[in-house]
C-alpha cells in the first residue's frame, strides 16, 4: 500500500508539474510567436505607410496579411497591434484579425475585428476596460479612423448579429461607419462573448 501511495503521489506531482509547463506555455509561451509576428507586420505597415499618396488605398489583403494598425489610448501608449486579415486560429495568432466580408476601416457598414484575450499576446485582454466615448484609432493605407466607443455588451456565443453591418439588425440597411471588436468572456472561456461597438467619428487623410 505505501509503495502504491508513493507512486500515486510521484505520477500526481510529474503530471502537475506538467499541466503547469503547459499553462505556462499557453501564457507566455505563445506570446512570444505573436511578438515576432507582430514585428514583421507592423514593419510592412510602416514601410507601405510611407509610400507615394498616389500609391496608397486600401486594396486587397491576403488572408493573414496586415491589413491597418490598431490603438486604444486608453490602454496605453505602447498598445499597437497590426490587424491581420481573417479570424481562423492561425491568422488570430499572429494579432487581432478582421471577419472577412465585412466592412473595410472607414466604410460604410460594420468593421468587425477579434483576438484572444489570455494566449498569443492577448490583444484584447483589457478591452472591457473601454467606457464608452473612448478612442478606438485604425491606421489603414490610406487614411487614419478614429472610431469612439458607444456600447459594450456580453453575449452567448451564438449571437451571430453582433457582426451585422448594423449590429443587432439583421435586416436593417448600414447608414454608418461602425467597429465591433469581439472576444472571450470571462477571461479563461469561451462561454461568452465580449462585444464592444464603436462608431466612426474622424478620418484623417494621410499626408505624403
Amino acid at each position: 500500500m505505501r509503495t502504491a501511495l508513493r507512486i500515486v503521489g510521484e505520477l500526481s506531482f510529474t503530471f502537475g508539474l506538467v499541466l503547469l509547463m503547459f499553462c505556462a506555455y499557453l501564457l507566455w509561451g505563445t506570446g512570444s510567436y505573436t511578438t515576432q509576428r507582430q514585428r514583421a507586420l507592423q514593419q510592412q505597415l510602416e514601410q507601405e505607410f510611407g509610400q507615394e499618396k498616389e500609391s496608397r488605398g486600401l486594396g486587397r489583403v491576403h488572408l493573414g496579411g496586415a491589413l491597418a494598425l490598431l490603438r486604444i489610448p486608453r490602454l496605453g501608449t505602447d498598445y499597437k497591434y497590426a490587424i491581420v486579415e481573417g479570424t481562423d486560429a492561425e491568422q488570430l495568432r499572429s494579432g487581432p484579425g478582421h471577419y472577412p466580408g465585412t466592412a473595410m476601416p472607414g466604410q460604410i457598414g460594420n468593421f468587425v475585428i477579434s483576438a484572444h484575450r489570455t494566449t498569443y499576446s492577448a490583444p484584447f485582454n483589457r478591452i472591457d476596460e473601454l467606457r464608452r466615448g473612448d478612442d478606438i484609432v485604425v491606421d489603414a493605407r490610406d487614411a487614419r479612423y478614429i472610431y469612439r466607443v458607444s456600447q459594450k455588451e456580453v453575449v452567448d456565443p451564438t449571437r451571430l448579429d453582433v457582426v451585422d453591418p448594423v449590429p443587432g439588425h439583421p435586416a436593417q440597411r448600414p447608414s454608418q461607419a461602425l467597429i465591433t471588436m469581439t472576444t472571450c468572456n470571462p477571461e479563461y472561456s469561451a462561454q461568452q462573448r465580449l462585444i464592444v461597438h464603436g462608431v466612426l467619428v474622424t478620418r484623417e487623410a494621410r499626408r505624403a
